[in-house]
């Protein structure tokens, strides 16, 4: 159906990279400290558990780059997780990542994005609720007590309407072509990166006078104290969160040039960037606000709070202003990786045929980024910012552990296979990436177990459509 038209390499180092970044610093740089400081009380803990992510993020992307390099292909975690395990657990992945994964975070995103614009228009916030559907009522009432609770009473607000239409205009660009789509996330990133630059050399001044803020640097006998590590585990959740999607630009490996040796710089290069970003950040976060002052912020917006110490109430739309920039460009990165993973899926055969389809003029998956963005619009009212992330973490985390324990298992089956790019430190390094992973696996149920079997039911729904696809002939 595709007929012999073909993804085109335009994408360059700096292309990539900026994928990279763009996708990972969204929204949670600026409220996710306040979170993690009520959990965790210890500034040098705080800090630990930013930089001990950002290294974990760094262990997973060199491990990535051995694989993109062998398979600069469309889709890019999936070709590796289809190479390593086969068609039925790369699907699977494919399927939660058009469910709730890319999508979920792509309305998610969009949402935190209507939320901030709303602080400085309030008619197109949360609060201006414009109708309300009473589903439950509308139902027979045995029926009704399956509903869950979200979709007893579907409210529609303008910030979800914002939300749609940063999604449809983003899916438009991204259809007009790779170097569109790229130049927007060019652009979103070098300014959110400014912005956070520009409030990490404010506050980075204070921390002279302020330095009994970053004491003390670790915790003392609270480790003793039933708790303590639970809450050390639901702080490294929230950084983990922020530093997610560094894996996006693996999606577009086909439109990447040089793409071999291009790939596996712009993961570990990109990661880098974040974690030095996300790491002075929150320095100069501790070096204006105390970390209990930081757990006291009001609806956990700490940036906010220091903009208002550092520039007083023109610092608060400054940093309005700079959450829109990042969760914009955020939400430009996933929806011009995501619908590469499902034009792959298509490709093969286990998708809808029609997303296998370029664009005849501009080269780029257009039915799987029309496919993508609607369904990532009907999500932003299936609802809130945090119920959506909970439904993708479990999945999200999962799919990432068993890719990075494919390149083990690569190294095996495929032992031949021309390697570009060999994974730094093989074979510590990912052995180190699985061995935080696995116990947060086990957290996440433990602590969320209603949410994860939610995210797990999603993701085996594409098990009939496995199936159905896979007997059907190739077109």
């Amino acid at each position: 159906m595709a007929g012999t038209q073909q993804l085109q390499r335009r994408l360059r180092l700096f292309d990539a990279t900026t994928i990279v970044v763009g996708s990972m610093i969204g929204s949670a740089i600026f409220v996710a400290p306040s979170i993690m400081a009520k959990s965790v009380q210890t500034p040098g803990l705080l800090l630990g558990l930013w930089v001990f992510g950002g290294l974990f993020t760094i262990l997973g992307a060199v491990a990535y780059g051995e694989l993109a390099a062998m398979w600069p292909h469309a889709g890019g975690q999936y070709v590796f997780l289809r190479e390593a395990y086969g068609n039925f657990w790369a699907f699977l992945y494919g399927w939660a990542n058009f469910l709730v994964i890319q999508t979920g975070f792509n309305a998610a995103v969009a949402i935190a994005f209507a939320k901030y614009l709303g602080v400085l228009i309030p008619e197109l916030g949360e609060d201006n609720v414009l109708a309300v559907v009473p589903l439950g009522d509308l139902l027979p009432a045995a029926w009704a007590g399956y509903l869950p609770d979200l979709l007893r009473r579907v409210e529609i607000n303008s910030a979800q309407l914002v939300a749609c239409a940063v999604i449809a205009l983003l899916t438009w660009i991204n259809v007009r072509g790779v170097r569109h789509g790229a130049f927007v996330q060019n652009l979103f990133t070098v300014l959110k990166v400014a912005a956070l630059a520009a409030l990490c050399v404010a506050g980075l001044s204070k921390a002279g006078a302020n330095a009994a803020n970053f004491l003390p640097l670790a915790p003392g006998k609270e480790v003793l104290q039933a708790g303590f590590l639970a809450g050390v585990a639901v702080a490294l959740s929230k950084a983990l969160f922020a530093y997610d999607a560094w894996n996006t630009v693996t999606f577009v490996a086909e439109e990447v040039r040089d793409s071999e040796r291009t790939l596996p710089r712009a993961l570990l290069l990109g990661s880098l960037i974040t974690t030095v970003v996300y790491v002075l950040t929150n320095i100069a976060y501790l070096a204006v606000l105390p970390v209990a002052d930081m757990a006291q912020v009001e609806e956990n917006r700490v940036a906010q709070a220091v903009a208002a110490v550092l520039f007083g109430k023109f610092g608060v739309t400054l940093v309005v202003a700079a959450i829109l920039i990042s969760t914009f460009g955020c939400v430009n990165g996933m929806i011009l990786g995501g619908a590469r993973v499902y034009y792959a899926m298509a490709r093969q055969g286990l998708f809808f045929r029609r997303c296998a389809a370029l664009h005849p003029r501009n080269a780029t998956p257009a039915v799987a980024l029309l496919y993508e963005g609607v369904w990532s619009i009907v999500l932003v009212f299936a609802g809130s910012y945090t119920k959506l992330l909970t439904f993708s973490t479990f999945a999200s985390v999962f799919f990432g552990g068993l890719t990075v324990a494919g390149v083990y298992l690569l190294r095996v089956k495929q032992p031949a296979r021309p390697r570009p790019y060999r994974c730094w430190g093989y074979p510590i390094t990912p052995a180190l990436y699985l061995l935080v992973c696995v116990p947060f696996l086990i957290y996440v149920v433990l602590g969320e177990p209603e949410a994860t079997l939610s995210g797990l039911v999603l993701v085996l729904t594409g098990i009939p459509f496995y199936w159905f696809w896979r007997r059907k002939p190739a077109q």
